[in-house]
């Protein structure tokens, strides 16, 4: 028997807020579709777009660190995080 995971993706959310500025005001973006972004979602979790790097990173993991068959390691660009840190709430 399964257990239960005690966190899991809500699919029936919505996008809330950007946290941080937009790609472009960063320059991580040519105005194109495929932007780089974070996204605080009405359920309070965090949605990041970012480039998949799972197969490439993904095969060295740090220990203790493993990535789900439903799971997608992705990257941000540094500036992105730092920008949006004064929109992250600390609790």
């Amino acid at each position: 028997m399964e257990m239960a995971r005690p966190w899991e993706a809500d699919p029936d959310t919505s996008f809330k807020q950007r946290l941080g500025k937009t790609p472009q005001e960063l320059g991580n973006t040519t105005g194109t579709p495929d932007c780089p972004d974070i996204w605080e979602l009405t359920n309070g979790d965090i949605a990041v777009i970012g480039r998949d790097l799972t197969q490439s990173l993904g095969r060295n993991l740090p220990d203790g660190v493993s990535i789900g068959s439903d799971e997608r390691l992705v990257v941000i660009p540094r500036n992105m995080l730092i920008a949006a840190k004064p929109d992250i709430p600390s609790v």
